[in-house]
């Protein structure tokens, strides 16, 4: 008992230095139990992943290649270590043969897809940036149309992986968030997004999953880093004094637009079953007692383009790929145009809603659906685009709706949970 009093009374004297060593186990022992909990998940992932592996397959057949695409430089730099410790186990277990390659400077993942093989998958270990990167590459080969119909999986590294949100159950664990993603490859799943092709009168076309923002709350987004000092008050604080340097933050422009096509049936996944030799033999003889009509040649008729002259605080052009399992009348991408009426507090507030998720519009915005339209712009003092959350200069372009182009991994889980939100 005595030595206990003795220790209550030495903690009692040096109450600084107990405090501050109180505080260093706590946070150690924090650190190391979430450490704990991170192996956990990983065990939990590979034990799965080893089920996959353990599946037979006949002789003739070979291992699934699957070539990946990793950046390095995503999520400052951790994207290499966070690939090696949480998703290359899960596909090495699940008995896939991987072709790891990295990129090392930026715009070099299109230039690799323009040189790349056939693969049974596709894999882009990244983040927004990366994934636009390959799309691009992707859709600019020569034989894009075989090429496209690879099916891709994302695996969320990045510090921006807005996509992942249409294909994964987001969760605040980075480990969880991770394997969870890799496993979705495993299962088989997939889902067909739309895709935008953005084109200028000189360049290359640039391919879009998400979508195209610009505008004053582009502008300011691109500034909130600056105000880091204020933390969680930095994203209110840069449009506040963006309004202070100007206001009202008005742009001017025209956007010509095509209306929406009719959305065809789903083709479904796999190929029907072949009908028996007696159905065959008949279905033949009936096309030859009573042939076919032959339908009449389609005539072309002239696109009509409808023009809108805007003054606008922020245009989007996006996809519909927020929820890809939704029931569509049409094929369409939308045209988001805010007005140039809000006040100063309507401004901040609805700029801390897209710093969130950049295509959310306001209850005031004009929305269009169509199929592809073409924004013209002043020729000086345009700014710059945000497209898929990276910066290119801004222009007048074209922008084409390529619906149902390509097919990414999903996650079971978030497919039937997009299914339900649709119903």
């Amino acid at each position: 008992m005595a030595r206990v009093v003795k220790v209550f009374v030495t903690l009692r004297n040096h109450w600084k230095k107990s405090s501050v060593a109180a505080c260093a186990l706590s946070y150690g022992g924090h650190w190391l139990y979430g450490k704990h909990c991170d192996n956990l998940l990983r065990r939990e992932a590979c034990l799965a992943a080893r089920e996959f592996g353990r599946q037979q397959i006949a002789p003739q057949d070979q291992l699934k290649k699957a070539t990946v695409i990793l950046n390095p430089a995503a999520c400052s730099g951790k994207a290499n270590n966070l690939f090696e410790k949480n998703a290359a186990p899960i596909l090495h277990l699940a008995g896939v043969e991987v072709t790891l390659v990295k990129t090392d400077y930026e715009g070099q993942a299109k230039k690799l897809m323009e040189l790349m093989e056939q693969t049974d998958v596709l894999i882009v270990a990244g983040g927004d940036g990366t994934l636009q990167e390959v799309i691009t590459g992707m859709l600019r080969r020569a034989d894009q149309e075989s090429f496209s119909k690879t099916p891709i999986g994302f695996i969320p590294l990045g510090s921006h992986n807005s996509l992942s949100e249409s294909l994964h159950i987001l969760s605040d664990n980075q480990v969880k968030h991770i394997t969870s993603a890799t496993l979705s490859i495993l299962q088989g799943e997939t889902v067909p997004l739309d895709v935008l092709q953005i084109q200028g009168e000189k360049e290359q076309p640039v391919f879009a999953l998400i979508g195209l923002q610009w505008g004053a709350f582009r502008d300011v987004a691109a500034t909130i880093k600056k105000y880091w000092y204020l933390g969680p008050l930095k994203t209110k604080a840069a449009h506040l004094f963006s309004t202070l340097r100007e206001w009202p933050q008005v742009r001017e422009a025209s956007v010509s637009y095509l209306a929406p096509t009719l959305r065809p049936p789903d083709v479904p996944e796999h190929k029907p079953q072949r009908p028996n030799l007696l159905k065959r033999i008949i279905r033949r003889l009936k096309n030859y007692w009573y042939p076919p009509i032959p339908e009449p040649p389609k005539v072309d008729e002239p696109e009509r383009w409808d023009e809108k002259t805007l003054s606008t605080l922020e245009l989007l052009i996006h996809t519909q790929n927020k929820n890809p399992v939704q029931t569509r009348i049409n094929d369409s991408l939308v045209v988001s145009v805010e007005p140039d009426s809000f006040t100063v507090g309507e401004f901040i507030t609805a700029g801390e809603n897209k710093v969130v998720d950049s295509t959310t519009s306001t209850s005031k915005s004009l929305k269009l659906e169509a199929s592809a339209c073409r924004l013209n712009l002043p020729e000086e003092g345009a700014g710059f685009y945000n497209i898929d959350n990276e910066e290119y200069e801004a222009m007048s372009v074209e922008v084409r709706l390529l619906p149902r182009k390509l097919r990414f991994f999903c996650s079971a889980e978030r497919k039937e949970q997009l299914l339900t939100q649709a119903q």
